[in-house]
């Protein structure tokens, strides 16, 4: 199953945040599950990612992704690459048609994002410290490069862990309080003394709307709270599960 955003329904994108439903995987990876480091079945892996390439309308090989790091780190991608040799990155953008750049993710925020005009688009891994270290940024700044303009540039926040189910400690406070103030408005009092409930959508949506991009789409899903459609991190560690699938978040040009 793959879920669209109106903001990037463009004629010549395809774009899709793919739910955990549709695939092949079994057990704790049923069913759609694209994460190419879990325990799950390497032919599982490969089966599903390939129907999520015929959803987006690209051929297997050409629906890649990178291996995440957490980090601010952006590649320009001009073809398509091998697993083996995905680059360390957490964005991604390019201007090839029939490529299908997407990112992985499993509580942590996909955010895809296209320039109509220039037919560039890009896609953000922007976990918590992504987000904090700029992906957001970096990854306008290379879409720019490709000739992109901001305010031109349309974006869709997917699936994540919303703030009622993400409980973070004071470690995690004090940085963001330290290296950007100005993201205390995305913390509440948590259940726990010392602890906050982050806003990670919200405080994405603003580090894009500082960029000067306009036209931002939240699709509003919490990864945590719908077991039926979404994998979890955070809810397989609470249920001391042994390992989670992973979403994969496309988008490509036509």
């Amino acid at each position: 199953m793959m879920i669209e955003a109106p903001s990037l329904t463009i004629d010549g994108i395809h774009h899709g945040f793919f739910t955990r439903q549709g695939g092949v995987s079994s057990g704790l990876y049923a069913s759609l599950n694209g994460g190419i480091g879990s325990g799950d079945s390497v032919a599982h892996v490969v089966e599903n990612r390939a129907r999520m390439a015929a959803m987006i309308g690209v051929k297997p090989e050409r629906f890649i992704t990178a291996y995440q790091v957490h980090s601010p780190r952006v590649v320009v991608a001009e073809t398509h690459w091998t697993q083996q040799a995905r680059p360390h990155a957490d964005g991604i953008v390019t201007r090839t048609p029939g490529l299908a750049i997407g990112i992985t993710t499993a509580d942590c925020g996909p955010v895809l994002l296209a320039d109509p005009q220039a037919r560039v688009i890009g896609a953000a891994h922007a976990g918590w410290r992504g987000a904090l270290a700029g992906i957001v940024e970096a990854t306008i700044e290379a879409m720019e490069q490709l000739g992109a303009m901001r305010s031109r540039t349309r974006a869709a926040l997917g699936p994540m862990i919303r703030q009622p189910n993400y409980e973070v400690g004071p470690d995690l406070i004090a940085r963001f309080d330290v290296e950007d103030p100005a993201s205390a408005d995305f913390f509440i009092a948590g259940s726990r003394e010392g602890h906050a409930l982050f806003d990670l959508a919200g405080y994405v949506g603003a580090r894009l709307a500082r960029t000067g991009v306009v036209e931002i789409t939240d699709l509003g899903l919490c990864t945590y709270a719908d077991p039926t459609r979404f994998f979890s991190f955070r809810r397989a560690t609470h249920r001391a599960e042994a390992d989670y699938g992973r979403h994969v978040n496309a988008i490509a040009l036509m």
